[in-house]
């Protein structure tokens, strides 16, 4: 178990701290990091998420559907609490109320959910990681830009009275990061093939994701100091305490399988993702509190995860 822990964690912090360090010390630009941003937004990540679900099987994908449901509902919960907690209460800014619901909400599936779920589950974990991701990725995701779409387009039109929904939806809902798992699902229920080829193709620069996501987080990081507010500690506790143990309610009222109900209390207690600072990067807006969220939420997880797994798979 111990070993399990450290195989995912480890290199997590790994490239994280490559990153930090590459930027602290100048060897990467710390304040124009773009390419990078687009490298894993609109290529890597997309077709990383495309070849996951597309390539699932039609039976496998259907069966996985309570799964969507209950991570869908379950992040988009606790993304609405923080975002109405933040924005309505504490009166902070809506598209940084909406990133750090974002970080909140969806885990750092890719990062950290793929090396646990391969430990631990085996092959099989594939195919709910992938409906997992492409969860948050149509659901939350569109949600937080949608958000983030209306109050930029607002703030900077100062002669547009009323924000327009439409065009800020129509923007967020054509993202790759929001189409590719849309369409993996579409290409999967249809019966549709991938391909070797095509699948290999999309893998090679899909397989890039995780650690250049991790790496630009990293970079972003060393440019903004970390910040332990208040905020920041009820985030975490948002994060790894709040969200798994939500999903547990759900799955123990909902007649779900075991197996389903264990993956996603453990996929849940998975600590805060990184699309928020990279959105944030994207936008121009304020990374450093949502930098920070994830930091302490990562390290939190040195604990809280090895829980989770003792819990739901004690060997």
């Amino acid at each position: 178990m111990t070993g399990t822990i450290l195989l995912a964690l480890t290199p997590i912090f790994f490239v994280m701290a490559l990153g930090y360090l590459a930027g602290r010390y100048n060897i990467v630009d710390n304040h124009h990091v773009d390419g990078l941003n687009v490298l894993v937004m609109n290529f890597a990540l997309p077709a990383s998420l495309f070849a996951a679900t597309a390539s699932a099987p039609r039976a496998e994908l259907v069966g996985q559907a309570p799964l969507f449901l209950i991570l869908g509902g379950v992040m988009l919960a606790v993304f609405f609490v923080w975002y109405f907690l933040q924005t309505r209460i504490l009166k902070i800014g809506k598209p940084d109320g909406s990133l750090q619901g974002l970080t909140i909400a969806f885990p750092n599936l890719a990062g950290v959910g793929l090396p646990i779920l391969a430990d631990i589950v085996g092959p099989s974990g594939t195919v709910p990681l992938a409906v997992a991701i492409a969860s948050g990725s149509i659901l939350i995701s569109p949600l937080s830009l949608v958000l983030v779409e209306m109050n930029v387009r607002k703030t900077s039109d100062a002669t547009e009275k009323k924000s327009n929904i439409l065009q800020p939806l129509i923007h967020a809902l054509t993202k790759p990061i929001v189409i590719a798992p849309a369409l993996g699902i579409l290409f999967s229920l249809c019966g549709f093939s991938v391909g070797k080829v095509a699948q290999a193709s999309l893998l090679l620069i899909g397989h890039a994701a995780p650690g250049v996501a991790l790496f630009l987080t990293g970079v972003v990081l060393s440019s903004q100091a970390f910040q332990l507010t208040w905020k920041v500690v009820n985030a975490t506790l948002f994060a790894n305490i709040l969200r798994p143990l939500a999903t547990a309610a759900v799955v123990l009222a909902l007649p779900v399988s075991s197996d389903t109900a264990r993956i996603a209390i453990l996929l849940a207690a998975v600590p805060s993702g990184f699309f928020g600072i990279l959105f944030a990067v994207n936008y121009k807006l304020d990374s450093g509190a949502t930098g920070s969220m994830v930091i302490a939420s990562t390290v939190l997880s040195v604990i809280t995860l090895p829980i989770a797994i003792i819990l739901l798979y004690p060997r």
